[in-house]
């Protein structure tokens, strides 16, 4: 069975070589520590999916998104069947030092982790490979 791709975009933000990581409340990625993003509602751009998802989830307003990274996700059923099918664009952004996060929306929980720290949280493989990957750069 081939899978129609949904698209989606998360948001990676960084202060001080600690990112902005959400513990989700809902599948795909339940249980597990992420970078705030989802899926992107109709004619919306993936940097206005990735802004919006940001702020829904941290209630912090970021700006100047730059594509970072993308993913071809797939999640597959017992059976082997794709259940989940996403194309996921991340982007790195901005705001202001001063703006407190929040956890709303389909964020249970969030903080501020080292990539030392992520790399032993339930994290999916690509938030691993995302802040490992700017860890490097800095």
């Amino acid at each position: 069975m081939t899978s129609n791709p949904r698209a989606a975009s998360s948001a990676i933000l960084e202060r001080d070589g600690r990112f902005l990581l959400v513990l989700r409340r809902n599948p795909p990625s339940a249980d597990m520590y992420a970078f705030p993003g989802g899926r992107a509602e109709n004619s919306e751009t993936p940097d206005q999916t990735a802004l919006r998802e940001f702020e829904e989830e941290t209630g912090i307003r970021a700006y100047n998104p730059q594509l970072f990274a993308a993913y071809d996700l797939k999640a597959h059923a017992a059976d082997g069947s794709v259940s989940s099918h996403f194309l996921l664009s991340v982007f790195t952004v901005e705001a202001d030092g001063k703006a407190i996060a929040e956890a709303s929306d389909d964020a249970a929980a969030l903080g501020w982790y080292t990539v030392e720290e992520i790399r032993r949280l339930p994290v999916p493989q690509s938030v691993l490979e995302c802040a490992e990957r700017l860890s490097v750069r800095q």
